[in-house]
């Protein structure tokens, strides 16, 4: 009898350790070793190091809103709760994705509900907010004016171009860095000696370059990879001694991982393909690179902004209609989404791949740049200054200015620079037929003061 409940037990035994490694396996090994405190969190010592400025808000209690701005997978969402755990706050976590006006104002409603004396307000977390629209941003306002919330924001996208000036103005705004290679090592060696699952198996890492390059430095990537690895390597041979290399790596990523990810490395990638293949006049392989993005679920308004930044930077004034057509372009995708934004994006790809280029109004602003650093803040010659006081007109403020309007073509040759400047060409126009026709005209009016005969 002794003898039957000893192997009642350790069947029980055996088979409750089962479900669990089943019930782990169902979890992704991201969230299994997901950090809880900052003494875990791996990375972005800028903000959480010993002396980060973000330790130092949490360490105060006293944390004011802001926004992680960062690349996927280095850790937003996992700083959002430990600093919600060690502040011992509420926290509600919305996803932009998913959420909408309502979702926000039933939140607030829940924080406000909260509300005690010397009680510290509750966190709200929102998830990739550059997704939310202008009114969803514009609904939580009043709650973090009034400090009925803290809100804490992700977003992978510049927040400066994705989220509300009001908004952005009550925010701080931190900026996390992609994990760098002896980070990522470190999380792998972590996850093979402390994961329940894996440690059922004799793992070596023989070698990591694969592992870092799909992951792309995003730890989650990098995880999802490893995981999927060993559980390949585990079905085929059936071994618990499991060796990772490169070429197993690329063999079972490869395979299982999408051609396309809008969040990682190839989203850089693709994008600058696309971009390159635009300046270099080639409306085929623009068009096949919009493809790849689009069929990757790329944002819209990601591509059409691209698009708007090389109309002016490498078509500029040989096809002045380039920038209407891209600023159309951002706009449309605006109010229109998938599938017939394609259509959109592809008609504005072509145009600006078989347009003339010309980086010139780029340069010239790059060598204005470079001689404002050089030469300082040279003061503006007499005759160009305003002079709005009688004191400023007595003292020659605007004395001697030739309005243009007055003289024969409503043009007249004088100096507009700073005397120690005189003569410099900033502008040299490109050699497309628009611009030859701006150096021709350059060329007749600024005898005296330029030297456009080039």
């Amino acid at each position: 009898m002794t003898v039957f409940y000893t192997q009642l037990k350790n069947i029980n035994f055996i088979t409750f350790t089962q479900t669990y490694l089943q019930m782990l396996t169902n979890q992704p090994l991201a969230d299994r070793l997901r950090p809880r405190d900052l003494d875990e969190f791996y990375g972005q010592e800028h903000l959480v190091g010993e002396n980060g400025v973000l330790r130092k808000v949490i360490e105060s209690g006293n944390i004011p809103s802001f926004i992680l701005w960062g690349p996927p997978g280095v850790g937003k969402t996992t700083l959002a709760n430990i600093i919600s755990n060690t502040l011992k706050r509420p926290f509600y976590h919305l996803s932009a994705v998913h959420s909408g006006v309502k979702d926000v104002r039933s939140t607030i409603e829940k924080a406000k509900k909260q509300q005690f004396f010397n009680q510290p307000n509750p966190i709200l977390f929102i998830d990739e907010i550059h997704r939310f629209n202008k009114s969803q941003q514009d609904s939580l306002l009043s709650a973090v004016e009034q400090g009925i919330i803290t809100l804490i924001g992700a977003t992978t996208e510049n927040p400066s171009f994705e989220v509300i000036s009001p908004l952005l103005s009550r925010c701080q705004v931190y900026i996390m860095n992609p994990l760098e290679e002896d980070i990522l090592i470190s999380l792998v060696d972590k996850a093979v000696k402390k994961d329940l699952y894996l440690k059922q198996y004799n793992i070596t890492i023989k070698e990591y370059e694969a592992l870092l390059r799909v992951s792309g430095g995003d730890a989650r990537k990098l995880y999802n990879a490893l995981e999927l690895v060993v559980a390949s390597e585990a079905d085929a041979s059936g071994s618990e001694m499991i060796v990772i290399t490169d070429e197993k790596v690329l063999k079972h990523v490869q395979k299982n991982l999408a051609l396309y990810d809008k969040n990682g490395e190839q989203h850089y990638d693709i994008i600058s393909a696309f971009i390159k293949s635009l300046r270099g006049s080639d409306p085929n392989a623009a068009v096949y690179w919009l493809a790849r993005m689009v069929e990757g679920g790329e944002d819209p308004k990601f591509i059409a902004r691209r698009m708007l930044i090389l109309a002016a930077e490498d078509i500029g004034l040989a096809n002045p209609n380039a920038l209407l057509m891209a600023q159309t372009c951002f706009e449309a995708v605006n109010v229109i989404g998938w599938p017939e934004s394609r259509i959109i994006l592809s008609e504005a790809a072509v145009y600006l791949a078989t347009s003339p280029k010309s980086n010139a109004s780029y340069m010239a602003i790059e060598k204005a740049g470079e001689a404002v650093r050089e030469k300082g803040d040279l003061p503006v010659p007499l005759h160009l200054r305003n002079a709005p006081t009688k004191l400023m007109k007595d003292i020659g403020y605007s004395d001697g200015y030739k309005y243009a309007h007055s003289y024969q073509g409503n043009f007249i040759e004088d100096n507009f620079l700073p005397e120690e400047m005189k003569g410099t060409i900033f502008y040299d126009p490109g050699t497309n037929p628009k611009e030859e026709e701006i150096r021709r005209r350059l060329r007749g009016l600024w005898k005296e003061n330029y030297n456009y005969e080039k």
